[in-house]
């Protein structure tokens, strides 16, 4: 590990890494990056100038060089910004707000749909005749798209531009978020008659990609593949996970086997072992090895490309093509200088890559497995060939586990129980469905595929995803709701990887740093209880159609809910109760007219529209199901320091609420708009 460390690679990626964080969180002018640029240079020549004359290597030459990668990391991610080209369509957007505006779009790639909408990811190459760059979603309503549009499909729009909206409750998923990593920040959305399309005019390499996976998907429903069994097959042999039911997509993250269905180092893993031996024989003629080499980075690049180009694909890919390279040379490079180089280059060519998911859970699945793998494999050797294979996959499975098991409960707050199960049945089979697979897709192409083969296989899918489900439905070792905060997971990483340190060379030093990793998990967990239990909140969340008000005291919380409240999804009181780590949920009451919190007195005012109390005088109001209220009078009469309305009311009366209370100078909090209504104590 220390020589990886001293891995010059390795520092220049931990730099760049440092300045993508630092750019991405700081914005930079391209003028002010030319000239730090600038001045790097000057000073690396100065330094080699001095070099020269004193025929030595001066300490500042490593500095500079850090510093370079450091710049480039956050030059990187301030050129890759599409917000900071001139030509982004959200510069023409300023003078059209929330008016249509006339589009040319072209359609990248089709999306996973909802209920109600088919979702594209498109490029807006013009807005109102002028030439422009940028991404766009497109939502287009399912009851009135006949045909689903393809990539590379031009389509003229004239639709009003939409902002990504905002999380509207605390800690629920923050998808506004999610799209600026991907270069999304507005949204086009409408029915199939508003979508013109064009003609074509060229096509693009998406574009062929994806006509070569709609010619598969024809075929091999030609032989018979449907439903689950079809989305399984493109998940797992054409990385399009889009297909996947929510259910099916949901058995096999709570199975532990969600990696399965994503074209990772797994996946291409056996396809190069598959290629290697498809191309041995060239190796017996002049020139052959270099030749099967080359092949071979061909064949995994026009898979990359079949797949769709997507992050985890082209990771794997560029990981495993080193690994090609290294074996032609005869020096396979160590897998941690293979993982550290094809970082390096994949972050310099996209540093949006770096804030992905599966990103870093890949990259650490992958790390954890080649260093904590062989200590746990050594804990115990049997004498009998099967039931050492049985346990290298056990400990594989468990090593990548433990490497993403902190950044998982993050993520997901939730932990697979019987993960292991899953594993050990399905990836000593992977290798041969992942090799029929592919074969029975390029025979069917050419309409030439057996059908007990076409049979055969569609069995084993369905198997498969028969005995995920039953993995996924013992919900007793699936643990859920885990609360796992970011300061918490730096401080188990810290934990772990010096504890693992100290099995490798058990000195002082190390023991030192356990107990010093130790007292800092213990810090974080003193620090986290004692910020939860001396936190009280009053919270107003957002509902469409219903009401749910939250009381927060210290790390226990009540909802008082609506009888509408009881039809409508609940994920966002979980959200709230995983995301501010609370260790009780009350049960539930009705809500009340009347709530006191802080010194402040909150009335209710509901459809029956009563307001005036000779008791007691609330100093804020709450508005739910659309009183018929003379909100003015009530202005002047309560004199409230702010006005709250919920998801239940007229979009006609907010908006003369609204009004009201701005010409009488009272805040208005619409949660519709501005999201959960919170008071802290």
């Amino acid at each position: 590990m220390i020589k990886f460390l001293k891995f010059i690679p390795a520092q220049l990626t931990f730099f760049l890494i440092v300045g993508i964080l630092f750019g991405n969180y700081f914005s930079f002018q391209p003028i002010q990056l030319i000239v730090v640029f600038g001045a790097i240079i000057l000073m690396f020549t100065i330094a080699f100038f001095y070099a020269n004359k004193q025929y030595q290597t001066p300490f500042i030459f490593p500095v500079l060089v850090f510093l370079l990668s450091f710049f480039i990391g956050v030059a990187g991610v301030t050129f890759k910004n599409q917000l900071n080209d001139k030509k982004h369509y959200s510069k023409q957007l300023q003078l059209s707000t929330n008016e249509p505006v006339s589009a040319l779009i072209t359609i990248e790639s089709v999306l996973k749909s909802t209920n109600y909408y088919h979702k594209y990811e498109a490029e807006v190459f013009q807005l109102n005749g002028k030439k422009t760059i940028g991404k766009i979603l497109v939502n287009i309503k399912k009851d009135s798209a006949i045909n689903q549009f393809q990539v590379d499909d031009h389509l003229g729009v004239k639709l009003i531009f939409n902002e990504i909206a905002e999380p509207l409750n605390p800690y629920v998923f923050d998808y506004k978020k999610y799209l600026r990593q991907q270069q999304i920040h507005h949204q086009i959305s409408g029915d199939n008659s508003q979508f013109l399309s064009l003609k074509k005019t060229n096509q693009t390499i998406k574009g062929i990609a994806a006509n070569i996976r709609e010619k598969i998907n024809v075929a091999l429903i030609q032989y018979g593949f449907k439903n689950d069994e079809l989305a399984v097959v493109n998940a797992l042999l054409l990385g399009q996970r889009q297909h996947l039911t929510s259910e099916l997509q949901q058995s096999y993250i709570g199975a532990g086997a969600i990696h399965i269905l994503a074209i990772s180092g797994l996946h291409i893993g056996i396809i190069l072992i598959i290629l290697l031996a498809v191309f041995k024989p060239l190796h017996y003629f002049k020139h052959g090895k270099l030749m099967a080499t080359a092949l071979i980075i061909v064949v995994l690049w026009m898979y990359a490309i079949i797949a769709c180009l997507s992050a985890s694909v082209v990771r794997a890919v560029a990981m495993f093509t080193a690994i090609a390279v290294g074996m032609f040379v005869n020096r396979p490079s160590g897998t941690y200088k293979t993982l550290v180089i094809s970082m390096f280059f994949l972050l310099l060519f996209n540093p949006y890559y770096l804030f992905e998911v599966g990103f870093q859970l890949s990259y650490l699945a992958v790390f954890s497995i080649v260093w904590i793998q062989p200590k746990i494999y050594n804990l115990w050797k049997s004498k009998f060939w099967i039931l050492d294979k049985l346990w290298q996959l056990l400990t594989v499975s468990a090593a990548a586990q433990i490497g993403v098991l902190p950044l998982s409960l993050y993520y997901f707050h939730q932990f697979p129980g019987l993960f292991f199960v899953s594993n050990l049945v399905i990836i000593p089979f992977l290798g041969v469905i992942l090799t029929v697979g592919i074969v029975l897709m390029a025979l069917a192409v050419l309409q030439i595929a057996p059908q007990f083969l076409a049979d055969a296989y569609i069995f084993v899918i369905q198997q498969m995803n028969h005995f995920i489900g039953w993995i996924a439905h013992q919900e007793y070792f699936i643990i859920q709701q885990i609360s796992m905060s970011f300061l918490l997971m730096v401080a188990f990483y810290a934990f772990l990887f010096f504890g693992l340190k100290w099995t490798e060379k058990k000195v002082f030093y190390r023991f030192a740093l356990v107990l010093i990793s130790v007292v800092l998990l213990q810090t974080v967990f003193i620090y986290e209880k004692h910020k939860r239990e001396s936190a009280d909140e009053f919270i107003v969340f957002n509902q469409s159609k219903a009401s749910t008000i939250g009381q927060r005291t210290g790390n226990k919380i009540q909802f008082s809910s609506s009888s509408d409240s009881l039809k409508t999804s609940s994920n966002f009181k979980i959200a709230y109760l995983v995301g501010a780590e609370l260790d009780e949920m009350l049960p539930s009451e009705k809500i009340k007219n009347l709530y006191t919190f802080n010194n402040e007195i909150i009335l209710i005012v509901d459809s029956l529209g009563l307001y005036k109390f000779t008791s007691v005088k609330p100093t804020m109001i709450i508005l739910r199901q659309s009183p018929k209220i003379n909100l003015e009078r009530l202005l002047k009469e309560l004199n409230p320091k702010i006005i709250i309305a919920d998801g239940t009311n007229y979009k006609s009366y907010l908006k003369d609420w609204e009004e009201t209370c701005l010409k009488n100078k009272t805040p208005f909090h619409n949660t519709l708009q501005k999201g959960a209504f919170i008071l802290n104590k």
